[in-house]
């Protein structure tokens, strides 16, 4: 399974675009679409030279197998492709979450994904940022939809 162009789009809205290395809400060097890191693992300076959009989508496209590949490992259980995309999302963000995973492979009931969805992984530094529970309130609406 790959994230479809909702999921990317999901994700590509939320990142926004740095031509610039920037510290995230959580002190990381990131540039482009939300990249801590390149292809082959070198982790993203705040010394590095600025990339085009181009260069961005390159890298973002050049990642995203990666969170593919977290999310395909850890569940057990069938996606639908709005879940996995929802899913790759959350991973693409947090780095993943085994609790999350773990209520998905245990067929939880949706009332309790969601709220684990929606309340979890919403602050930075110990704040509660607007731009991370509009997230996540994104992504579980996305994993309900059929």
């Amino acid at each position: 399974m790959k994230t479809s162009q909702k999921g990317i789009n999901l994700i590509l809205s939320f990142e926004g675009f740095s031509s610039k290395p920037y510290l995230d809400s959580a002190g990381i060097p990131t540039i482009g679409y939300g990249n801590t890191y390149y292809p082959g693992g070198k982790k993203v300076t705040m010394k590095d030279s600025p990339i085009t959009r181009e260069k961005a989508a390159e890298l973002f496209a050049s990642v995203l197998p990666t969170y593919e590949k977290i999310v395909k490992s850890k569940i057990k259980v069938t996606l639908t492709q709005n879940q996995f995309d929802a899913l790759v999302s959350h991973t693409y963000n947090t780095g993943g979450s085994d609790t999350l995973f773990s209520l998905i492979n245990k067929k939880s009931n949706s009332e309790t994904i969601k709220d684990w969805f929606t309340s979890r992984y919403i602050t930075a530094g110990g704040k509660v940022l607007n731009g991370l529970v509009k997230r996540r309130k994104q992504e579980a609406a996305l994993f309900f939809t059929k």
